[in-house]
């Protein structure tokens, strides 16, 4: 059994065997080719974020936005929360579901409410980085590795803890060897 969702790893498990098998090497344009693992990876940014306060911004001049008028030199905290966690923009938005971010037939799309990394002239210089390193580590664990709870482990604590960002509990895990992996 795998963490934190048996049947989500296993359906990652087998994609990236399906593709990949034995050999051949990870890179970002691989994204393509794994669907569903594109999904998982974007699906963890989204419902498990890890900025709880982002940068705090100032507003360069006067703004009217939905009615409010925001004047020159307004400090300004977004809260992405708002998009990530949007009921009007995500069919489950308290539920790790990576269908968010696959069509009708299983491909992957990008979503408009999507954006762990802020946006637009504010978004994080780096975004891209962050998101070629994630893609290739993740996908490189998960060729090789199974994981699973230590015995005697029922349940993970999903809940953060909550600061400056929000933090997994610290615990522990097993993995063993994928019987495809590259050795």
């Amino acid at each position: 059994m795998d963490l934190p969702f048996p049947p989500l790893t296993e359906k990652v498990h087998k994609e990236i065997e399906d593709v990949f098998g034995a050999s051949g090497s990870i890179s970002y344009d691989d994204r393509h080719k794994l669907p569903y693992t594109n999904a998982v990876i974007h699906e963890t940014q989204r419902a498990k974020h890890v900025l709880f306060i982002p940068i705090p911004r100032q507003s360069l001049k006067d703004v009217k936005m939905r009615g409010f008028h925001i004047p020159k030199g307004t400090i300004i905290v977004s809260d992405l929360r708002s998009v990530l966690l949007d009921p009007e923009e995500w069919e489950t938005p308290e539920e790790f579901n990576p269908n968010h971010f696959l069509d009708k037939d299983g491909k992957f799309q990008t979503r408009e409410a999507f954006m762990p990394f802020g946006a637009g002239q504010r978004v994080c210089l780096g975004e891209k980085l962050s998101r070629i390193e994630m893609f290739i580590i993740l996908t490189s664990l998960l060729r090789t590795f199974h994981f699973q709870p230590p015995e005697g482990m029922k349940k993970l604590d999903e809940k953060p803890i909550i600061s400056m960002g929000l933090t997994p509990h610290p615990y522990k895990i097993s993995s063993y060897l994928c019987s495809s992996s590259p050795r």
